[in-house]
């Protein structure tokens, strides 16, 4: 009988020993992109789960779609464009920054009808000018809506790269999907991808035309990145600290074994659409520059910002100290 007590007392801390190791449900937020690569790998390696995290993933067409459920309180963590996030934070949505995963990911690709404009160095703007001359209309160019770092990147390419017409062009808004179908199907002129559109498209129909890389269209073009509901983050520093670890480890996976990583990054996103050699191409592709430390974006997401501001999807500049939150990638990365 006095062996009661302590059988008890045993079986009591066995419980708090399981609940303080059991799992932390973290829903993610993704798009269905190359740039979320890491996130993709991180969990198909185990990592995620090995940093204790039991995740669940969520597809968005668009970071300015997520934001609403980040927002509801559907999502705990946040994987896509970095500018629809300074606008959440202008509307009080407490979100951090807390690790990057890609840098100039979108480019401008002209389709079959608009291609030959710029063929033999022909002046971008001159391009769009001659096609709306001949075509007797503006060149049709898809991208995700205002507000989004797809959306952002092109504009400032057109008005403030290239030097283009307004009237010569239409920027049409639609989703990752539609966007990609819209190129293939000749129902738009031009758009700004990322990969593995790119890659897909290119392969499906070889005079689809790379004109502008993602450097040229915005210089270190911020893109991807990984964003934190506050409160998920203050109620779990350490499984944030987990989930950057594992990202940071992802990256370097990407960047050192392409061929084992395009695997679970295939898994994620080929769904039947694309197969693991068009993955791993698109891995490899100049369009695919993988980082993982926030601190190297923070001054090309100023710039960005400020170019918001200017086209009016930004109200006003939002100060970044609340966004860039790094001490999880320094605690992740520290030696």
């Amino acid at each position: 009988m006095r062996l009661l007590p302590v059988f008890a007392m045993l079986l009591s801390l066995t419980g708090l020993a399981e609940a303080q190791t059991a799992p932390v449900p973290v829903r993610i937020g993704v798009i269905p992109v190359i740039g979320a690569a890491p996130v993709f790998v991180a969990n198909g390696e185990g990592w995620l789960k090995e940093a204790g995290l039991a995740p669940t993933f969520t597809t968005f067409e668009s970071g300015p779609n997520m934001i609403q459920a980040l927002a509801s309180g559907t999502i705990d963590v946040y994987v896509a464009g970095v500018a629809p996030l300074a606008v959440a934070r202008s509307k009080g949505i407490d979100v951090r920054v807390v690790a990057a995963t890609a840098i100039e990911e979108m480019v401008f690709v002209a389709g079959p009808k608009l291609a030959p404009y710029f063929a033999n160095g022909a002046g971008k703007a001159e391009a769009f000018a001659q096609f709306k001359a001949k075509e007797g209309r503006p060149a049709r160019l898809a991208t995700q809506p205002p507000g989004s770092v797809p959306n952002t990147t092109l504009q400032h390419w057109l008005w403030q790269v290239a030097k283009a017409d307004k009237a010569g062009v239409e920027v049409v808004s639609m989703g990752i999907d539609a966007t990609q179908q819209a190129v293939l199907a000749g129902a738009v002129d031009g758009a700004s991808i990322r990969e593995p559109a790119l890659t897909i498209v290119q392969q499906r129909n070889p005079a689809i035309t790379l004109v502008a890389t993602g450097g040229e269209m915005f210089p270190n073009q911020p893109g991807t990145v990984v964003g934190v509901f506050g409160a998920f983050a203050d109620r779990n520093p350490a499984a944030v600290e987990g989930l950057v670890k594992a990202v940071v480890k992802a990256t370097e996976l990407l960047k050192s074994d392409p061929a084992r990583a395009a695997k679970p990054v295939e898994a994620a996103l080929g769904k039947g659409i694309t197969d693991l050699p068009t993955i791993q191409k698109a891995i490899t592709s100049p369009a695919a520059k993988f980082t993982a430390d926030p601190r190297a974006i923070v001054e090309a997401t100023k710039a960005m910002q400020a170019y918001q501001v200017s086209i009016g999807t930004l109200d006003k500049d939002v100060p970044l100290d609340g966004l860039f939150d790094p001490r999880p990638y320094e605690k992740a990365t520290a030696r």
